[in-house]
């Protein structure tokens, strides 16, 4: 089971994992090994999610779901390919569990006065120097 949070854990059932080799850190072991770990879990066929947590989710986190549904999320920081899959499910409860986290509602705030005279003062400083840039008037 994956905790996301107090309320929610996924069962390992829901994800699926794919190996491949890695481009990071192991010497001559990253030709041979495949210590790349991709966890894939689909959004919409999860038994544990709700139809809102679904759709929050599908949401949150469009730019890592595939056109088919799937998250996909890859790790290979690591040496070793359990190392990797560990850090790919934490990494995974972390996404889900902030994409689940309600938003803060933006509370509207006026200008401040202080500002509203500031900008005004500064507008009739910079007329008063512009104006005293022109010709004096001649009286003919």
């Amino acid at each position: 089971m994956v905790r996301v949070n107090e309320n929610l854990e996924i069962p390992d059932g829901e994800l699926s994992f794919r190996y491949s080799r890695s481009s990071g850190p192991g010497g001559q072991n990253v030709n041979k090994v495949a210590t790349k770990v991709t966890l894939l879990f689909a959004v919409a066929d999860s038994a544990t999610l709700s139809e809102h947590q679904k759709a929050v989710v599908a949401e949150r986190l469009a730019t890592r779901i595939a056109k088919d549904g799937v998250l996909h999320l890859s790790s290979e920081r690591h040496r070793t390919r359990s190392a990797n899959q560990r850090d790919a499910v934490e990494r995974f409860a972390d996404l889900v569990a902030a994409a689940l986290r309600p938003r803060k509602r933006r509370r509207a705030t006026g200008v401040p006065d202080s500002s509203k005279r500031r900008r005004l003062e500064t507008k009739r400083q910079r007329s008063e120097r512009k104006k005293l840039r022109s010709r004096p008037a001649t009286d003919d």
